[in-house]
């Protein structure tokens, strides 16, 4: 993270003395209680400690704490506690400075805060993937304790995306995303909804550059029309709202380039089909004498007498808040100029809510009673982290389901609202209730409806959960659950049931070795063979599967000596190997089979990968995940074997690999001359015509000069669906043939398919 030590000049101390006012007039102007002298004391502390050292970019190493501070305070919200749990949250990790000097000098709340933060530095993951997984259980399990630890955390990564650009490429690509991957999902959940969509915004920034650009510029050659747009129709909503008494603003929010790209690639639409680039907030300040709901009501009813509104895209977040705390009205309606424009409703409390998530959620918390979705995720948090997957990347993919779905509001049979994730099933709302009425769920009654454990949930459904005692959890339903808790549980119940299979078998291998004679003689020998037979190599395996009844053990005899006996050499347990030679054993690894030789020097893999015609599918991988082609962006991944894989940049897994392995990640271009042919999936709709699929495969065939692999084609009620495997060169030629069929008259969809979309 830094450069050497160097003094600073006059003028790089006055920078920093400019920043730390800007900081205590951020500060002052809080509702707070002005503890200046404690923050800076803070400063001065963290000033003196980083003295001297610089980051990448060159500057002073003290402007990156100032900035997180102010990013604390401004944007978050927070006071004096978190303000100096900032400004030192490097100086123990980075100097000799320890927790307890901290307690020492600022007390044992903001030292707590700066251990947590100690704790989880240097980023989620590492090169040991399943350390960093535990560091980031402890960061979450701070949310219980102190969720400032994790709002701090949240505010020194934007500051980090903010200065990314002086770190090399592939650090960007981790830093990306994991960020993409935890970061944004996590400032969500906490309704710290600006910084999330600026967290994802500056992660697609650096790892699609180009397409960032493009549609930064488009957004910015229209922004002057969006602008006027707003002002024509906020114009009578603002008389309106002055004649109903209220004190407001309105305020117009244009889609980040991020969001504007997601749709542009869930719609297969371009940049000038993006119609709901423009939405509009109100925000007022409610009268006493009648509730918030009320009026927003009343000035959504105002709204609609002035515009005509879209039926189907009205949002009701008041009545049942988001699970992150947000509350707002939305409803679309239709400009004077053929514009759809969404109006988000909001009160004051609302939006600093909306804007400063968990900070302001608790501010306006009144009494113990209060219990919000945000608090039961939080406790749900906690479940999870009491006993998480061994497995660090089994155990982020769990965390993950809870972060980023959006949910569905369901009933249960006494009519009490429950949030839950959209496409939750009836198993998932079972273990939501309880984990023991998950364990014993056989189906529910949705809506006086028998439904199987599979069904998804839908908005309004009333479930009833229907459970008996002799019902116990299938591997086959880690495949139906879509939400943490119910996976995490349910992994929980295979645990304690291995263990269970575990202990049974050992004690039924024991009691058939200890009653022959000959085995009990050589017991290391007999169990060492036993695993040999079966071609494994943990005793757990072998009493595992002997506990569930898969091996039987009637004719352990001849398994250990048969009568023709080909083995001339047994691996011993626990002992030290026979120096005499022998055959390989069947489990002995590559890696011992070399140790024996001399050792060969470490192949150092090169920073930037070039992708030809020549070492493709050879010396790099083509992942099967996202099938990337040349002209697609992508990475390189370098596997525990050394074989170097490459995935597209915005790939699912791949996203995963660069959170987790981000010194194994490689950035890579193409340099291919249509030599090879990449298998393509095309997926097409339409309206269906007598003679389109005809225009299709001439498009293919004869104009492209595309062979086909293979073809799908089904109509349903007058729609035609079809997916099409198809040879191409590269991105250029597949991104050509995608236009050329959607100027096809009746096909009215066309987008290339990856694993993923198949999923």
């Amino acid at each position: 993270m830094f450069m050497q030590k160097s003094a600073f000049t006059p003028e790089e101390e006055q920078m920093i003395q400019r920043e730390f006012e800007a900081l205590l007039e951020d500060y002052a102007q809080t509702p707070h209680r002005q503890n200046v002298e404690i923050i800076t004391h803070a400063f001065n502390f963290a000033h003196k400690a980083h003295y001297g050292v610089r980051r990448l970019s060159g500057e002073p190493y003290i402007m990156h704490p100032l900035a997180v501070a102010r990013i604390c305070v401004r944007e978050i919200g927070l006071g004096s506690t978190s303000i100096c749990s900032a400004l030192l949250h490097d100086v123990v990790e980075d100097t000799d400075y320890t927790v307890e000097d901290i307690a020492g000098l600022f007390g044992d709340k903001i030292a707590q805060i700066v251990g947590g933060l100690t704790k989880i530095s240097g980023g989620v993951f590492g090169d040991q993937a399943s350390e960093q997984a535990e560091n980031f259980r402890k960061l979450l399990l701070t949310i219980s304790d102190d969720i400032r630890v994790v709002l701090v955390k949240i505010a020194d990564r934007l500051h980090n995306m903010r200065t990314l650009g002086a770190q090399p490429k592939d650090k960007q690509y981790k830093i990306a995303g994991e960020t993409q991957y935890i970061y944004a999902p996590l400032a969500h959940r906490l309704g710290l909804f600006p910084i999330k969509t600026e967290l994802e915004d500056l992660s697609f920034k650096y790892e699609h550059p180009d397409t960032w650009q493009e549609i930064h510029d488009k957004l910015e050659s229209v922004k002057t029309y969006q602008m006027e747009t707003f002002e024509h129709f906020a114009e009578p909503i603002r008389e309106r709202l002055s004649a109903m008494g209220y004190q407001y603003t309105l305020k117009a929010r244009i889609k980040s380039v991020y969001s504007i790209w997601k749709k542009m690639m869930k719609q297969q639409i371009n940049f000038e089909d993006v119609y709901d680039l423009l939405a509009v907030r109100i925000i007022f300040t409610p009268h006493d004498n009648m509730s918030e709901k009320d009026q927003c009501w009343m000035i959504y009813s105002a709204i609609t007498e002035l515009y005509r509104p879209h039926p189907e895209r009205i949002r009701d977040w008041i009545s049942t808040p988001k699970a992150n705390g947000y509350e707002a009205l939305h409803v679309t309606v239709m400009g004077k100029e053929g514009q759809w424009i969404e109006v988000q409703i909001r009160t004051d409390r609302m939006h600093e809510i909306a804007e400063r998530g968990y900070a302001a959620h608790w501010k306006y918390k009144t009494g113990e009673s209060d219990d919000s979705e945000l608090d039961k995720w939080l406790r749900e948090i906690k479940e999870i982290l009491a006993n998480p997957d061994k497995d660090a990347m089994e155990f982020l993919g769990t965390f993950k389901l809870n972060l980023f779905a959006q949910e569905v509001f369901v009933f249960t049979p006494k009519g009490e609202v429950k949030t839950m994730p959209l496409g939750s099933t009836t198993l998932d709302f079972a273990f939501m209730l309880h984990s023991e009425l998950g364990e014993h769920c056989i189906g529910a009654k949705v809506n006086h409806a028998l439904v199987p454990v599979s069904y998804r949930l839908k908005g309004g459904d009333q479930i009833e959960i229907l459970s008996s005692n002799s019902q116990h959890p299938q591997k086959e339903w880690l495949n139906i659950v879509t939400t943490a808790k119910a996976r995490n549980c349910l992994n929980q119940y295979f645990r304690r049931e291995e263990r269970k299979y575990i202990k049974h078998g050992e004690q039924l291998v024991e009691d058939a070795i200890q009653m022959d004679k000959d085995l009990a003689a050589n017991h290391d020998v007999a169990l060492a063979r036993l695993l040999n037979y079966y071609k494994m190599t943990q005793p757990s395996e072998l009493y595992s599967q002997v506990g569930q009844g898969a091996i039987r053990l009637d004719n352990i005899h001849e398994i250990v000596y048969p009568k023709r006996s080909l083995l001339s050499y047994v691996p011993f347990i626990g002992k030290k190997q026979p120096k005499a030679s022998a055959p390989t054993p069947v489990s002995k690894q590559p890696a011992e089979a070399s140790a024996a030789g001399e050792k060969k020097p470490k192949k150092k893999e090169p920073h930037a990968i070039v992708l030809t015609d020549e070492n493709l599918g050879k010396q790099y991988i083509l992942s099967n995940c996202c099938h990337p082609i040349p002209g697609d962006e992508v990475l390189g991944y370098l596997d525990e074997k050394g074989k170097m894989h490459i995935h597209k940049i915005d790939c699912v897994e791949a996203n995963l690999l660069k959170t987790s392995y981000g010194k194994r990640i490689y950035s890579a271009t193409w340099n291919t001359h249509r030599v090879q042919s990449f298998i393509e999936t095309i997926e097409l709709r339409g309206i269906d015509k007598f003679g389109l699929l005809v225009e299709v495969l001439q498009t293919i065939t004869q104009d492209f000069h595309i062979n086909m692999r293979s073809i799908n084609v089904s109509s349903d009620d007058g729609i035609i669906k079809g997916t099409l495997e198809v040879y191409v060169y590269d991105r250029s030629e597949l991104d050509e043939l995608l236009r050329a069929l959607l100027k096809i008259k009746d096909i009215k969809e066309v987008k290339r398919l990856t694993t993923d979309d198949e999923h």
